[in-house]
């Protein structure tokens, strides 16, 4: 068994998941993935992954109070140096729980993913929810 740390920002066995969401047009996927910044703000619920292999959509939150649906570049992402030589990081443990338009309603109401999320973790995932 291998050790999953999360520097993997997208780990092949989740690019088909995002794939099939980006070419789903007016789907509500569940999150299939939360990228976030270990030393400070930002976070971002990702439920797509374009075909370019690039382009990713969710929700976005860089904590300034203005969470927003929108696009993002992998390469991005990828490249950004934080101190002591990390970088953004996926959440191992995460799960989506809810369609992207709920955790959007939630985040709204909260002001960023990461209070949104110790509401998500007590409401139970809608049964007709996608998984990843």
């Amino acid at each position: 068994m291998t050790h999953d740390d999360g520097l993997v920002l997208i780990p092949d066995a989740l690019r088909p998941q995002l794939a099939a969401n980006a070419a789903t047009p007016g789907a509500d996927p569940v999150p299939v993935l939360k990228l976030f910044n270990p030393t400070g703000a930002g976070t971002w619920l990702i439920t797509e992954l374009g075909p370019d292999g690039d382009t990713l959509f969710g929700l976005c939150d860089l904590e300034t109070g203005c969470p927003e649906l929108g696009h993002v570049s992998l390469a991005e992402l990828a490249g950004v140096t934080l101190p002591f030589g990390l970088t953004i990081e996926r959440d191992v443990h995460f799960e989506g729980r809810l369609p992207l338009s709920r955790w959007a309603e939630i985040v709204r109401r909260t002001g960023s993913i990461r209070e949104a999320e110790a509401i998500v973790r007590t409401i139970a995932p809608a049964p007709d929810a996608e998984r990843p």
